[in-house]
């Protein structure tokens, strides 16, 4: 085997444990996942206001459509703006 594979299975093996979902394991966390919590619902939007793909928010999902519906109701609700605010 040439020490490019060699290099690359390395690699592989050798990254961090694959994300897991914060909700999945506890059912405290899950109560937090709600409309009215703003703050730690803003968690999971970018600075341009948008919703995080589950890839990079580690959720599964089935969390990652409840968190989407939650995030687009508080939206309505104005607990979140739609957009960042412009300087």
């Amino acid at each position: 085997m040439s020490a490019r594979l060699l290099k690359k299975r390395f690699r592989r093996q050798q990254g961090a444990a694959g994300k897991h979902c914060r909700f999945c394991g506890s059912a405290s966390q899950l109560t937090n996942l709600d409309y009215k919590n703003a703050t730690f619902l803003k968690n999971f939007l970018t600075e341009r206001g948008k919703i995080l793909p589950s890839r990079i928010s580690g959720t599964c999902a089935l969390h990652q459509r409840e968190l989407s519906q939650s995030i687009r109701k508080s939206r309505v609700m104005a607990l979140i703006p739609y957009i960042a605010p412009q300087f």
